[in-house]
């Protein structure tokens, strides 16, 4: 009878123990220490998916940041509120701007000492100075919106960001409101000065609970390492460089395949990142084809060259910003100066590059068997005209104006014909200077 009492005390004490383990609480942490912009939108997106598959009991954000784009600070915010999942933010040691809006989301406010959060005024990405009262207006209504949303005072959330708003005790008109540990927790804005998560946790009776810290999977890492300026400015290098040799020499395979590689490496990156638009690679697609149209179709160097260059450069630019369709008042100064050094120096390499290797490709071995590096000469056999030699010398007529390519009249003939750049106008005497290839080369016979 002892013996059967035995095993039911030890059954009952391993089952508590298992029914234990089950209900173990489980906090998920991660950091927002840095601008709030695209990609660290793009990180609390999948730390908060994360934290649902974990099945985690608590989420706590650890906060340090200066703030960053209105934009994806509202589209945290609005990640954070929608969260079924309770979210505690620790700031440590700062919350300004866009960290005030995103802090005052979140469930309970914990601050390490020397904290501080507020001074949410937008101010533009150039010189610093505060943006158009339109973004003001924007700030003040979700300061407003989110602290009502979790309780907290809304005129102390809007006073973060209007200098205007004056509150008895708290703030003078002219200065924004900025609440520092005893403050914050003073008028709601703070639940408790810890000096670390663990101590928040213990004091929530949770020091027994498993963390589980979010960290990048190797996707992440690899799209975080293509984001580098370094191997952003390699990329181009590659892409630029490619495109040009293979139109040097079409056919090949090799230059364009690498350029295709290099553009996929740092478009998708920047893609995920929320950064580069549709709208800002197909600007990137559109200068490609306007170069291929200038050299291809329209021989020579002029207006569909040049916006080719311009689109090819530009939409590599924009690939890199957090800019809103052609709105750059939020772009940080040293963001968009990062960005067109990088590509221009980027550019200005490829082209020293070309100039370099050029001479050079034709001596290499590995590009003897796919590239004609040989002369052919005339007396060998070899030509590349489509016309009988006799035209050499010819006189005609321009028939359709030569732009620099069109077509001349030779003794009732018609031939395609392409002047040496220079336009001549329907009508025009020109005497044949050149008939290899497809075209005639021509030049005006002056009178």
């Amino acid at each position: 009878m002892r013996l059967r009492y035995f095993f039911f005390l030890l059954f009952c004490s391993f089952s508590l123990s298992l029914q234990a383990q089950e209900k173990k609480e489980k906090v998920y942490t991660f950091k927002i220490d840095k601008d709030i912009d695209p990609a660290m939108n793009r990180r609390v997106k999948l730390a908060l998916e994360d934290a649902v598959n974990q099945k985690a009991t608590l989420i706590v954000i650890e906060m340090d940041t200066y703030g960053g784009a209105v934009n994806d600070a509202d589209d945290i915010r609005t990640m954070v509120l929608e969260s079924e999942i309770p979210i505690y933010v620790f700031i440590n040691k700062d919350a300004a701007s866009a960290g005030a809006l995103i802090s005052i989301a979140c469930d309970s406010i914990y601050m390490a000492p020397g904290g501080s959060i507020g001074a949410a005024t937008v101010v533009s990405g150039g010189d610093g100075a505060a943006a158009p009262d339109k973004y003001q207006s924007y700030m003040r209504s979700m300061m407003r919106s989110t602290a009502e949303a979790t309780g907290r005072n809304p005129r102390i959330a809007e006073g973060m960001v209007d200098e205007k708003i004056e509150i008895e005790g708290i703030s003078q008109a002219g200065s924004v409101i900025t609440l520092s540990v005893s403050e914050a927790i003073k008028y709601g804005f703070c639940e408790g000065e810890y000096k670390s998560l663990t101590a928040i946790l213990e004091a929530q009776n949770l020091g027994g609970a498993e963390i589980v810290a979010y960290e990048e999977d190797f996707v992440d890492k690899v799209i975080s390492f293509f984001l580098s300026p370094a191997i952003s400015g390699v990329l181009i290098l590659i892409i630029i460089g490619g495109i040009y040799f293979e139109l040097q020499t079409p056919g090949i395979g090799f230059p364009i395949l690498a350029a295709i590689v290099a553009t996929l490496l740092y478009f998708i990156p920047y893609y995920l990142n929320g950064l580069a638009e549709n709208w800002e690679i197909l600007i990137f697609i559109i200068g490609i084809a306007l170069l291929a149209v200038e050299l291809f179709v329209i021989p020579g160097f002029g207006i569909f060259g040049v916006l080719g260059v311009i689109f090819i450069l530009g939409g590599l630019v924009l690939g890199m910003l957090p800019n809103q369709n052609f709105n750059f008042d939020f772009v940080p100064a040293s963001q968009l100066f990062g960005a067109l050094l990088t590509v221009i120096l980027a550019a200005l390499a490829s082209v020293g590059l070309v100039f370099w290797l050029t001479p050079k490709v034709n001596q290499w071995g590995a590009f003897s068997t796919i590239t004609l590096a040989s002369t052919q000469e005339r007396e060998d056999g070899y030509t590349s005209s489509f016309y009988a030699g006799t035209l050499l010398g010819k006189e005609g007529i321009v028939h359709s104006r030569l732009r620099p390519s069109g077509r001349i009249e030779i003794e009732g003939e018609i031939y395609d014909a392409i002047s040496r750049g220079d336009f001549i106008e329907q009508g025009e005497k020109v005497i044949v200077i050149s008939t290899e290839g497809t075209s005639l080369k021509v030049k005006k016979l002056e009178a």
